[in-house]
């Protein structure tokens, strides 16, 4: 299978953040691992970057750090989106262990 072009990897990353459940994140590198086998790509800082392009039509505060940080120069938009959503924060970074997601999880 050929790996995708760079425009349907956006349109991959954009459509599974999308699926994020409310109260839930996922982290820059946890998006490109999930698409990794389909795409041929593997990157959290294209991840970053098609979020920092793109992401304004999906619910870009659900995607941080590996370690729970905010997405840089939006971090009070952020969080009070993601306290909106219900996502357990541990000071100024979400709660990992609590709020991460996987796709291959249900809700």
């Amino acid at each position: 299978m050929a790996p995708v072009t760079p425009q349907e990897y956006v349109e991959e990353v954009l459509a599974l953040v999308e699926r994020i459940p409310e109260g839930r994140v996922m982290s820059y590198g946890a998006v490109a691992d999930a698409l990794a086998e389909r795409s041929g790509r593997n990157s959290a800082r294209q991840v970053g970057s098609i979020m920092a392009r793109y992401g304004g039509a999906v619910p870009w505060h659900r995607v941080v750090t590996g370690g729970g940080r905010l997405p840089p120069g939006h971090e009070q938009e952020a969080r009070q989106l993601l306290l909106a959503d219900g996502v357990p924060l541990r000071g100024e970074r979400v709660d990992m262990a609590r709020a991460a997601w996987h796709p291959e999880m249900p809700g």
